[in-house]
């Protein structure tokens, strides 16, 4: 179990080289008031000194501390020829350069911390990364944070408390970290700035352990002992009281050997029940086991996260794809790929399939069926024809005889008039369509083809390409399906099988006609009473309309004769018979119409189209040019996979044995 620490700083350095936290590793963190005695806890812990120290905020930057435990040099040198030195310590920004003056270290620091944050009290959340090495250090990973301040110094930013504190939890919030909080025994712990923090990400106390520190500076006659036994503040991971050394013990140099030493003799005069879980070795112990049973806890939900994370960026890299070498066949690959893509989603047999509305093929079948069909249905067969229109056709037919039966011509005349309104729907139809042809391309660039979006100059080609072919192919099919009407108007077929009760309409008209005259029957198809209705159209004309000499011709007072009234009937219901005879041929033909022409035409042709004009080696180069933002992600997510690739490598090395 003792190699697991080892194992998460190995992790931590991966995810460093890649400059990324998709993962979340377990950690000590340090938490406490300015000058609460974060920075001498820690040094206690390493045995020598090698932090900034001095009054005020002194960590001004996040110090990740790293300690690893390794041989005595003695037993090294049998072994290997390492770094000559008892101990040692590295820095991540100082790239294969060892420190084996505690004190150099110490200068780094501040000059790093100078670099990144001002020489004039400013802070930075930018962390600085120091492994220690040492015989005597028990392995841990601990990250020593500024101190909570409330009023700005220097060149601090009137809203210092607020970034401290929004820091801190940034660091806190992880819910794989240790939380260390730090307090002076010789301050009431009901007002600890670090313990509130803690209760904020912590709410039930699982990751909080509490150090009291300054123990020896408490007022005379006071002690710490309810504080550490847990009776003012319980703290679930335990309360362990450290003794610093003083700015006296500092300035001559004391050693933290004799400091210890001091601290076990101080706590054995005043806490003899406590002192064998007290001080600062105790408190090394204790946050190396809690460290080693936290990554223990961990471990499964990280190795989970981390094969998780890898599957999800080997996808993200995949759908980058591979740096362009064969220009012409990757070309070819994408143009076919998007011509198979475009037909499949007309088929319907596309592997993105919208669930949010209708596409492609669906959509098309929609056109033709929903939109196009209830909109034929909705055409009134008599829409448009009075009475008037009627009678004045068929007198316009006679000539200047009056005519004993209807004339064909009237009837040829007007059903004409009403096949012509076919049309229009006819053509917005085929718009509809063409429509739905150009939405299907942003569709397969969008969902099918994630290629095109590396070459945004082929990307607009294609488009351009399969636009041209849907703007060639809109004329010729708008054509045909004005001549599909035109067909219809060409001939009036009165012979049509489905037309055969011609006479018998007529029969029935006339049959009708003689109950009405015999039993003074109203006609069914009369919309008002008789005596309410006046002569159809038959009126004076509207103001803005031309004079109809025929009204002269009926007094306007005069009823419909029962012959007029007659062969009003007999065309209108021939007319309604040959209308939808017409429009159910129309509503037929014309899908079909436009799914020859221009359809199948483009699914047949777009594959060879987009070859034919873009298969040439003078636009290869030009075409195949990636985008800028393309080709820094797909190296920003090789790097992560290769990380997580290593960190899936690492993780596998433990093995179940090593957990217990």
């Amino acid at each position: 179990m003792e190699t697991l620490i080892p194992t998460i700083n190995r992790l931590q350095e991966v995810f460093l080289t890649v400059g990324a936290e998709v993962v979340q590793l377990p950690q000590i963190v340090v938490v406490g008031s300015q000058s609460s005695g974060k920075s001498s806890v820690l040094e206690s812990l390493v045995g020598r000194d090698f932090l900034p120290r001095g009054s005020g905020i002194v960590t001004r930057r996040p110090l990740v501390l790293q300690l690893v435990n390794v041989a005595p040099l003695q037993e090294r040198l049998k072994n290997e020829n390492g770094v000559k030195a008892e101990e040692w310590g590295t820095f991540l920004h100082c790239k294969n350069q060892i420190f084996t003056d505690f004190q150099e270290i110490r200068h780094e620091i501040e000059a790093e911390t100078d670099r990144n944050s001002g020489d004039n009290k400013g802070i930075s959340p930018e962390p600085i990364y120091l492994k220690i090495f040492s015989p005597k250090v028990l392995n841990l990973t601990l990250v020593d944070l500024p101190g909570i301040t409330k009023v700005p110094v220097g060149d601090q930013p009137e809203d210092i408390e607020a970034q401290v504190q929004e820091m801190i939890l940034s660091f806190i919030s992880n819910p794989n970290c240790l939380i260390l909080t730090v307090s002076p025994a010789n301050s009431d712990l009901a007002t600890s700035d670090a313990l509130k923090l803690a209760r904020e990400v912590d709410t039930d106390g699982r990751r909080t352990l509490l150090v009291v520190s300054k123990l020896d500076l408490m007022d005379a006659g006071t002690d710490a002992l309810e504080v550490l036994l847990g009776r003012v503040i319980p703290v679930r991971l335990g309360i362990i009281g450290v003794v610093n050394r003083s700015q006296h013990d500092i300035n001559t140099q004391k050693s933290l050997e004799d400091s210890m030493r001091d601290e076990q003799a101080y706590l054995q005069r005043h806490y003899p029940s406590l002192a064998s879980r007290s001080g600062s070795r105790y408190l090394a112990k204790t946050l190396s086991r809690l460290l080693m049973h936290h990554i223990r806890d961990c471990l499964p939900e990280l190795k989970t996260r981390v094969t998780m994370l890898s599957a999800q960026y080997q996808a993200r890299l995949n759908g980058y794809g591979q740096p362009v070498e064969d220009h012409s066949a990757t070309l070819l690959q994408i143009v076919t790929k998007f011509a198979s893509d475009y037909c499949n989603t007309i088929e319907g047999t596309a592997r993105y399939i919208q669930t949010s509305e209708l596409c492609g093929g669906a959509r098309i079948c929609y056109i033709f069926h929903e939109t196009f069909g209830r909109t034929l249905q909705s055409i009134d067969p008599l829409g448009g024809l009075t009475e008037l229109d009627i009678l004045t056709a068929i007198r316009n037919a006679t000539g200047p005889r009056p005519a004993l039966f209807v004339p064909e011509v009237s009837f040829e005349l007007l059903v004409k008039r009403q096949i012509k309104r076919l049309e229009e729907p006819s053509m917005r139809c085929v718009e509809l369509v063409h429509e739905e042809l150009q939405r299907i391309i942003q569709h397969c660039s969008s969902y099918s083809t994630q290629e095109l979006l590396r070459f945004p100059k082929l990307h607009d080609s294609i488009v351009e390409v399969v636009t041209g072919l849907l703007r060639k192919r809109l004329p010729i099919t708008n054509e045909m399906v004005h001549h599909l009407v035109s067909i219809e108007l060409a001939y009036i077929n009165t012979k049509h099988p489905d037309f055969t009760d011609a006479a018998q309409v007529s029969a029935s008209v006339n049959s009708q006609q003689a109950e009405a005259l015999d039993g003074g029957k109203r006609w069914k198809n009369e919309k008002v009473a008789e005596e309410r209705v006046p002569a159809a159209g038959f009126g004076s004309p509207s103001k803005g309309q031309s004079i109809n000499l025929l009204d002269t011709a009926v007094p306007a007072s005069r009823k419909l004769s029962a012959k007029e009234q007659r062969d009003c009937e007999i065309i209108q219901r021939l007319i309604k018979c040959y209308f939808l005879i017409v429009r159910k041929s129309i509503q037929d033909s014309v899908p079909k119409t436009v799914m020859h022409f221009l359809v199948n035409f483009v699914k047949e042709h777009l594959q060879s189209e987009l070859v034919g004009q873009l298969y040439k080696q003078t636009l290869l180069q030009e075409l195949l040019i990636e985008s800028e933002d393309t080709a820094q992600q797909r190296t920003e997510v090789a790097q992560m996979l290769e990380a997580l690739q290593k960190a899936n490598n690492i993780i596998s090395e433990i093995r179940e044995t090593h957990l217990w």
